[in-house]
């Protein structure tokens, strides 16, 4: 079950970060239509939308890698654990954001738990 847990939150990153990094969404902060925009809502420089996409890129490629070396699984877990921790502070510290917009961090964490536990 780790398995498929671990899939689903590489898949997921992957999708976010590769596939519609520019697609609007009802999950981002604020009215942003895109990473570069949610970023810019959190006050966060540019620098840190690409070094957060490279993180959650890579911890991702560790969950897939984990399926065949397990070595790999608990780091990258807890290290996207903490990721999305942080996501999840972002959004509560834009005020005017629901909890939905939080709720995709919130289950990944819960995954990474998972995963990592």
């Amino acid at each position: 079950m780790t398995i498929v847990a671990q899939v689903l939150i590489a898949l997921t990153i992957y999708s976010v970060w590769l596939i519609r990094p520019n697609w609007e969404t009802v999950y981002r902060a604020a009215d942003a239509r895109n990473l570069k925009e949610e970023f810019a809502v959190y006050r966060l420089p540019i620098w840190a939308l690409y070094l957060v996409g490279f993180i959650k890129i890579l911890l991702a490629s560790a969950l897939l890698a984990g399926i065949w070396m397990s070595n790999l699984v608990v780091p990258a877990a807890y290290g996207m654990a903490v990721l999305m921790m942080v996501a999840i502070v972002m959004h509560l510290r834009v005020r005017s954001d629901s909890f939905l917009k939080a709720a995709p961090a919130v289950t990944i964490l819960c995954l990474c738990l998972f995963v990592a536990l």
